[in-house]
């Protein structure tokens, strides 16, 4: 019975893991997948929404904690459920935390968007470790590595804490689906069209009269807000985060695995490839013996990915192109 009960925890646990990681692999999507912009500072973007997220929703600070950071919006008392009956909070700060990230990938963009290929992507991984390293040493900002713990979360008090993940889950699902049909909706639209025509050829969509930098930044600044919806999501699912949360293999590795292993320029690819890469990385602490050693894991996905770019170069959905 103990055991059966561990199984379903760890069922609902992954499934609110993938959930988050799918929203995030559909805003790197649209980075590369439509528009062709290669980013490597995932982490950043997941940070930012992580991180403002919990800010805006964590109390101020007890001094007798020894806790370092100044200041804590408080919306989850001003706003929850114990002052006006619902947790209103919660999809205020959803948008609180995309539009943080959307303004700053606006801001880095209009200075490095015009780079291409190789020279974004450096640039890009720079964006995420200096963010990752602002939040290791400015204690005042979100205590350091200690980070931040007990984050209010959404409806909480419903169930037993052992279960809250399936009270999560649907409203991350809800979250996917929205994301999911709205960047559809987008991806089909003449603007859509434009990321697309910019991606297979960039030189020919400015010839034509389109103005590329900025519907490439507005594609980086949407991409940027869907990953920092997702960095939200994620707190509340943990309940706590820190610095260390947001090292590369976690929070750029695992979702680029994800959209190749999926499909790029699909987003039904992008989703199905979180799902199936972290049941992958979630169900290998069940391997018996050496098998199970974290350590195997970075070999583990490197293979797969290895394997399936040489059964289905294009992914497990890959994108169904349409003549124009």
């Amino acid at each position: 019975m103990v055991e059966l009960e561990g199984i379903i925890l760890h069922i609902g646990s992954f499934l609110v893991i993938a959930g988050i990681y799918a929203i995030i692999n559909v805003g790197l999507n649209v980075h590369y997948g439509h528009t062709g912009l290669f980013n490597i500072g995932i982490a950043a973007f997941f940070a930012l929404g992580a991180y403002t997220a919990s800010i805006l929703v964590m109390p101020p600070p007890n001094p007798d904690l020894y806790q370092q950071y100044e200041w804590g919006g408080n919306l989850a008392f001003t706003l929850g459920s114990e002052r006006i009956g619902f947790d209103l909070w919660f999809p205020l700060v959803l948008i609180a935390a995309a539009a943080v990230c959307a303004a700053v990938a606006y801001l880095v963009g209009s200075i490095t968007i015009r780079l291409r290929g190789d020279y974004l992507a450096i640039t890009t991984l720079g964006l995420g470790e200096a963010v990752r390293l602002v939040f290791t040493n400015e204690g005042w900002l979100a205590d350091g590595t200690r980070g931040l713990n007990g984050i209010p979360r959404v409806l909480d008090g419903l169930v037993d804490p052992h279960w809250y993940d399936f009270v999560f889950l649907p409203l991350v699902l809800i979250v996917l689906v929205v994301v999911y049909f709205l960047s559809q909706r987008l991806a089909a639209s003449p603007w859509g069209r434009v990321i697309l025509a910019i991606r297979e050829n960039e030189d020919t969509a400015e010839m034509v009269g389109k103005n590329v930098f900025q519907f490439k930044l507005q594609a980086f600044a949407y991409g940027a807000a869907l990953m920092g919806i997702g960095g939200a999501l994620y707190a509340f699912a943990k309940h706590s985060i820190t610095p260390q949360a947001f090292e590369p293999f976690f929070a750029t590795f695992i979702i680029w695995a994800m959209l190749i292993l999926g499909g790029s320029g699909n987003h039904r690819g992008a989703i199905l490839g979180a799902f199936v890469l972290w049941a992958v990385i979630s169900s290998s602490q069940f391997l018996p013996g050496f098998l199970g050693d974290p350590n195997l894991r970075l070999a583990v996905i490197g293979l797969i990915i290895v394997v399936v770019l040489l059964v289905r170069p294009a992914g497990i959905v890959p994108e169904t192109r349409t003549r124009t």
